[in-house]
């Protein structure tokens, strides 16, 4: 299998315009803290600190990171870029720590709950991942309807499942299914905003 190192020194999935989903969240949403998990060539990261927010973006891939990075400094922009494998658990979610957090395109089933616990409450995720096809065998695709099961405890502003392939500005023509959800508020507590 090609590596992601690979694929993005060939230019693929190397697009630097932003998912429409968070094109529409962004502008809703008042600048604060976000994370961007498998952040690829930095695309949402790069699209967010422009809109003013403060933006962690992790991911595996020296060569992606490289280009994310570049893209940054070409634009003026400040993101903090790490590389870590999430799947070795190189990276840790903090708990209550982002206003936002930004899933697109890659799937880790056990990252969903700190995922959950490390948007504050109020906060947002955003995610889109492929779902399976008939004859897919692979263990990163969700089955119909489970992306929302992963956030049944939340509230959901946005769900959808593509019936054909998305209409996303990069390379990830298959079926997807989207989600923004909001960590609810304490019930003791209602926001100040």
């Amino acid at each position: 299998m090609e590596s992601w190192d690979s694929r993005y020194a060939q230019g693929k999935y190397s697009t630097d315009r932003p998912h429409r989903l968070l094109i529409g969240l962004a502008e809703e949403l008042a600048p604060g803290r976000a994370l961007d998990l498998a952040c690829g060539t930095g695309r949402h990261a790069n699209y967010l600190a422009g809109k003013g927010w403060q933006v962690t973006a992790v991911d595996s891939s020296p060569v992606g990171l490289g280009i994310a990075r570049r893209r940054a400094g070409e634009k003026g922009l400040e993101v903090e870029y790490l590389l870590a494998d999430l799947e070795k658990g190189e990276f840790g979610i903090e708990p209550d720590s982002f206003d936002l957090i930004c899933d697109f395109y890659y799937l880790q089933r056990d990252l969903f709950e700190a995922m959950k616990l490390g948007v504050r409450p109020g906060g947002r995720i955003v995610s889109t991942v492929h779902l399976y096809d008939e004859g897919d065998e692979s263990p990163f695709l969700l089955n119909d309807g489970e992306l929302a099961g992963f956030f049944a405890d939340f509230r959901v502003l946005h769900f959808h499942e593509t019936s054909l392939t998305d209409r996303d500005p990069g390379e990830h023509h298959r079926r997807t299914a989207e989600i923004i959800a909001q960590r609810p508020y304490p019930k003791n507590r209602t926001p100040t905003n």
